[in-house]
């Protein structure tokens, strides 16, 4: 089977010349089996999510009236100061680096999120008992070709995977031939949890929402190629965090970025999350 292009808006669709692989790519293989590791083990899994919440004026964990409750955690309290959050409790004051999470007697916390705008999320010692569920490998939804520049450059805010509010920077935008028709699709640039790097990505919906897929959307990576092109491979969709765990806000549709077609590839979701949400809401 062809693999399609990605063309500009301007530009007409065509068909690129190479080959797809037939088969899932081994590096695939390897990052579902990773993401399966993490999700399973990792101290900031998103299924041992008990509570996000923004810090603002400070908030307490630990005992049954706080904020948060943790058992068998005395009283702490998480402040942010001109950007920096420390963990202060009976033990003194730490620091509590953004993406690094950090033990709490068998809770873990994690620090994220803009400056002045710092969440904290509490992980807890148990695991919820999602894995992650994939359509089988399309070979069709692989597309190749160049990023047209924005209508609007600039910065907007957006709800990461994570549902961590943060300021995303518009990369341009592809156009993807799929389901009989062109479809021009949002793509951003979205800093990580390490804040000095980030990643092109879209957030789509498609018609596989809430039939199969997570009904409030996936997100996918744009990835750039060695020869100045750029790969969007939808068997590499993702479910945002709040597929794994209520503790998790819902990011809302990016305007424009809807698919009417079915998109049965990358992740799926069998059910046990949030509802989608209300119709016609839209990000910027």
């Amino acid at each position: 089977m062809l693999r399609r292009s990605i063309a500009a808006v301007a530009a007409p669709v065509a068909l690129a010349g190479s080959l797809a692989a037939q088969s899932r790519p081994a590096d695939l293989a390897r990052e579902r089996s990773a993401f399966a590791e993490w999700l399973a083990t990792a101290p900031n899994s998103p299924l041992g999510a008990v509570a996000q919440q923004p810090i603002g004026a400070g908030i307490r964990l630990g005992p049954a009236e706080a904020d948060v409750p943790l058992v068998g955690v005395a009283e702490h309290r998480v402040t942010e100061r001109r950007g920096a959050v420390t963990l202060e409790g009976p033990g003194g004051s730490r620091p509590l680096p953004v993406g690094r999470p950090v033990a709490l007697g068998e809770f873990f916390v994690a620090s994220a999120g803009l400056p002045g705008r710092r969440v904290v999320t509490v992980f807890g010692p148990k695991r919820g008992d999602k894995v992650a569920e994939y359509y089988p490998y399309d070979p069709g939804l692989v597309f190749s070709g160049p990023l047209a520049p924005p209508d609007r450059p600039g910065r907007v805010p957006v709800l990461a995977l994570d549902g961590v509010e943060t300021e995303a920077v518009e990369a341009g935008t592809v156009s993807v031939p799929i389901g009989g028709r062109t479809v021009r699709l949002v793509v951003r640039r979205i800093p990580t949890a390490s804040e000095d790097e980030s990643e092109l990505e879209i957030y789509f919906r498609d018609a596989t929402n809430g039939a199969g897929t997570y009904p409030a959307g996936r997100f996918v990576p744009l990835v750039p190629l060695p020869d100045g092109r750029y790969r969007l491979d939808f068997n590499r969709a993702r479910n945002p965090f709040c597929a794994y765990s209520s503790a998790f806000p819902c990011p809302a549709p990016w305007r424009g970025n809807t698919i009417e077609a079915k998109v049965e590839a990358g992740e799926r979701y069998l059910g046990g999350g949030l509802s989608a949400p209300p119709a016609g809401l839209e990000a910027q």
